[in-house]
């Protein structure tokens, strides 16, 4: 019967749900809203979600990893891109941050909330979590040297006063951006993309000593897939559909987070919490479709594709925020803030070893999934209380 389920990938709550949610966002576009319009503006950004990963993952079913986590990681990332612009655009100076506090909780979130999350659920099902540590590796070194150029050197460059980047780096740092994240997509989907493709999760999980991998590694399975790999991929028809809905829903995600943004500012306001909190509760909500798509793939054994979603999605806001940020500081106004404070530059440095450590042995357990997640907490703590 979950067979049959699952050969219609399109069910009316995820047809209807995108678009009641983007006919929230049309009408709540531009203006002030009451509590109670909120509250239901909230709610409907909560079933986008929930639909989006819906279609992700039958848009992902259809096409393969890493193609399918590909789709989702980007989408997000350009409307999150057009978001930041968007609110750039609107705010003057007291946005001249914003770019560096969505960007910064981006990547927190995705290396340390979606793998952490991810690892946990898999060491959880079979003790040990194992995924292909020469495509986890490629992305984090890719996240790391990304997130260096863009958000660490402006800090300590001379050009112009305070975190900012001169034309001419902020151009150099933009090209580079788009290069490294085109070689990056290039690797991933063609020259080693089986570098990025689950792994069997019997042999890999026992070193090779005969585990039969029965809860859904190996034993034949598509790519070392969890029961989601038995079902007929969905049509071209239903999987255009899918990839329809799921920028529809996409949109709506970011527009209704657009649109409660200002009670959450007024709320942080008034709690008398940074301002740079506000950046990181949207950058939480934009990434919650992936969030959701990760674990799901965690819980059936499909660690890589969690990985995938979750460096993939931290390269994609980098790789392509800074370039758009970039083109768009031709008509903005006011300064563009992008060097990272001492605190958050250490919370970098600890991630990025904490991830070489966890991905180098290609298998991870409880311990390294908390870790993880334990650092996200000291992220989200010192955002509150710097």
């Amino acid at each position: 019967m979950s067979t049959a389920t699952r050969k219609s990938p399109l069910t009316d709550w995820t047809v209807i749900v995108p678009v009641v949610a983007l006919i929230a966002l049309i009408l709540s576009w531009g203006r002030e809203l009451p509590g109670f319009a909120v509250a239901l503006v909230a709610l409907c950004l909560a079933g986008a979600v929930l639909a989006a990963v819906h279609h992700a993952e039958v848009v992902a079913h259809r096409v393969g990893e890493p193609f399918g986590s590909l789709v989702l990681a980007v989408a997000v990332t350009v409307i999150e891109v057009a978001l930041i612009v968007t609110l750039m655009a609107d705010g003057g100076d007291k946005t001249a941050s914003l770019a560096r506090d969505t960007v910064f909780a981006a990547v927190m979130i995705t290396c340390n909330g979606i793998v952490g999350l991810s690892l946990l659920v898999g060491a959880l099902r079979n003790r040990v979590a194992v995924f292909n540590a020469e495509g986890s590796g490629a992305a984090l070194a890719t996240v790391a040297t990304l997130a260096v150029l863009s958000l660490v050197l402006p800090t300590f460059t001379t050009s112009k006063p305070g975190p900012e980047f001169s034309t001419a780096q902020l151009t150099f740092a933009a090209v580079a951006s788009l290069a490294l994240y085109g070689l990056f997509i290039a690797v991933q989907t063609v020259r080693h993309r089986d570098y990025f493709l689950p792994v069997a999760t019997g042999a890999a999980a026992s070193g090779g000593t005969g585990a039969t991998g029965g809860e859904g590694g190996g034993g034949g399975e598509d790519d070392g897939g969890g029961d989601g790999d038995h079902a007929e991929p969905p049509t071209v028809r239903a999987t255009l559909i899918s990839l329809g809905l799921l920028l529809v829903a996409l949109v709506a995600v970011v527009g209704d987070a657009k649109s409660v943004s200002p009670a959450i500012e007024a709320g942080v306001a008034k709690a008398g919490l940074p301002n740079a909190v506000v950046g990181v509760i949207i950058a939480l909500l934009v990434l919650a479709p992936e969030t959701l798509a990760a674990v799901n793939a965690a819980r059936r054994d499909r660690v890589q594709t969690s990985l995938n979603l979750g460096y993939g999605s931290a390269i994609a806001s980098i790789g392509l925020t800074i370039p758009a940020i970039a083109l768009a500081s031709i008509w903005l106004s006011g300064p563009l803030l992008l060097g990272l404070g001492p605190i958050h530059m250490v919370l970098l440095a600890l991630t990025v070893v904490v991830s070489a450590l966890t991905i180098a042995p290609g298998r991870a357990t409880l311990l390294q999934g908390g870790v993880h997640l334990v650092v996200l907490a000291a992220y989200l703590f010192l955002a509150v209380s710097p």
